[in-house]
């Protein structure tokens, strides 16, 4: 402490040195003896400013000391009473133990009772978390598990008025998993309006709201509707379950029950089959899919325009008498008639050339179809080995542990086998039909220019006879 007070001193001292030093300068004395009278002065000045702020600094001194000794004493009685305190709480604590096991002891076989409850209820808030039921009598899942915390507690008990609460929430349960009814309830939409409509529940298994598939998740609290509803015949029961007042209705619904119809819900999020060509098959099947229906559109084509030419050489085959050019067989027996003084065998070559004339024409096109027939499967063996290569690059980059990374890839392969093989099948089948086509009416024109050399040699033996 006197230390630190001659240090202060000094520097002091020091400061009223350098304030004379600046006094002067601001004066500016004419002598010597007038600048050693101001210093004086200042000295003077400054010696009593100085004993008043030594004086201030010991009496701030013993203030804090004061202060000191005032805390050094709070610190020892909250000691004391942190020491008095603790021995409190574990006398307390070994009371209530000791109360405890009265307790337990008077309880008896309540204790095995209430075990038995506890279990019983927590199998049941399981279900009746995400059950349809708990959508229209909500508040069920927090009465039964303020009921587990209870018969789990060692200080608590329950009554008999709880005990009767949880049976009629099971019964409840049970009761109404076998009833079809009707009820107003908030639904959300699939834009996340929540609307107020009516809700037909089909026991625990599904709701319908405005014919429309319902789920319900504990967590949420409420009913929603299923972003992707199955097809129109089980919505049209739907609607037909909500508009019966009486008997029995057809209805789809998810027999698993019990978890408001999950396993529906997953049936109808399975992509369709659109969406899996769309998402698995890659440019090879969609090129696939092009080639098949441009195959298609011509098999069609050439049906239509053959089945024409058909019915035209049928009217034909009925009037002999009156050829006509607008139809192969016409045109054929044209020839006979315009060579009538020829030989035999000379008409066979004419009837024969303008038989090979028309038939390029019936089978125009056929080429074609047979190969998008051909064409087909390879293209799906083609996807089928680059989707291998891609599972192989996938397994050699991330290892064979995880299936998912090469489901990419096997779907591709599959997929592509799938679309070649089903573009290859009515491809086929339409080359045939059309191919039968073209032949029965290029066997109708050999039968008829047959017949007409069979006739032209007939008449040129009775005319030699």
């Amino acid at each position: 402490m006197k230390a630190f007070i001659n240090h202060l001193g000094t520097v002091l001292a020091t400061g009223a040195l350098l304030g004379a030093s600046a006094q002067l300068a601001a004066q500016q004395p004419a002598d010597l003896v007038e600048l050693l009278d101001l210093v004086e002065q200042d000295r003077v000045a400054e010696s009593e400013e100085y004993r008043q702020r030594l004086q201030e600094f010991e009496d701030n001194a013993e203030r804090q000391e004061e202060i000191l000794r005032i805390t050094n004493e709070r610190i020892v009685e909250q000691e004391r009473l942190q020491t008095r305190l603790s021995n409190e709480f574990e006398r307390n604590e070994i009371t209530i133990n000791d109360k405890r096991e009265i307790l337990r002891d008077r309880r008896g076989d309540l204790n095995e009772l209430f075990g038995t409850l506890q279990g019983v209820a927590g199998d049941f808030l399981s279900t009746f978390e995400n059950s349809l039921i708990s959508a229209q009598y909500p508040g069920r899942s927090e009465v039964v598990e303020g009921f587990i915390e209870k018969a789990g507690s060692e200080i608590q008990q329950l009554d008999i008025a709880e005990m009767e609460r949880f049976w009629f929430l099971m019964h409840q349960e049970l009761t109404e998993s076998g009833r079809v009814v009707s009820y107003p309830g908030e639904v959300a939409m699939p834009n996340g309006d929540m609307v107020s409509q009516t809700v037909t529940r089909i026991g625990a298994f599904n709701s319908i709201s405005d014919g429309q598939y319902l789920s319900y998740i504990g967590d949420i609290g409420h009913l929603q509707v299923l972003p992707r509803q199955p097809d129109s015949g089980y919505l049209a029961m739907a609607r037909e379950l909500e508009d019966a007042r009486e008997g029995f209705v057809r209805a789809g619904i998810d027999p698993t029950g019990g978890v408001g119809g999950q396993v529906f819900a997953n049936l109808v999020n399975f992509p369709t089959i659109y969406e899996q060509v769309r998402d698995n098959s890659g440019i090879i099947g969609f090129i696939i899919i092009f080639v098949g229906i441009v195959g298609i559109l011509i098999a069609f084509l050439r049906l239509l325009i053959l089945s024409l030419v058909s019915l035209k050489v049928r009217r034909q085959l009925g009037n002999s008498e009156r050829l006509s050019k607008d139809n192969p067989l016409g045109r054929v027996l044209l020839v006979s008639e315009s060579n009538p003084d020829v030989d035999t065998e000379t008409l066979e070559l004419k009837l024969g050339e303008a038989i090979l004339q028309e038939t390029p024409s019936l089978e125009s096109m056929l080429t074609l179809i047979k190969m998008i027939a051909t064409i087909a499967p390879l293209g799906g063996l083609l996807g089928t080995v680059t989707g291998m290569i891609q599972v192989f690059q996938m397994i050699t980059v991330y290892g064979a542990g995880d299936p998912t990374i090469m489901a990419g890839g096997i779907s591709q392969a599959l997929m592509t086998t799938v679309l070649g093989i089903v573009v290859a099948i009515p491809t086929i089948f339409m080359h045939t039909v059309v191919k039968s086509r073209a032949d029965s009416i290029t066997h109708v024109l050999e039968q008829q220019a047959t017949g007409m050399i069979a006739l032209k040699a007939e008449q040129k033996a009775k005319a030699a006879s």
